[in-house]
């Protein structure tokens, strides 16, 4: 299965807490961090829910 890098660009600060779980589960704690995943379905659908935080490289 494919990879993706997943970068966070954005502060979480002023985000929800489902936002903030998300990037936690993410593995994203700092920003300018990036952490490298498997591209299956249940990393994307979390992805897309906090897209306008981050940025992916496929």
């Amino acid at each position: 299965m494919a990879k993706i890098k997943v970068t966070q660009v954005k502060s979480k600060i002023g985000a929800t807490a489902r936002q903030k779980n998300t990037l936690a589960a993410l593995g994203l704690r700092k920003l300018q961090q990036t952490v490298e995943h498997e591209a299956t379905p249940q990393i994307e659908g979390m992805v897309q829910k906090v897209l306008h935080l981050v940025s992916v490289e496929r």
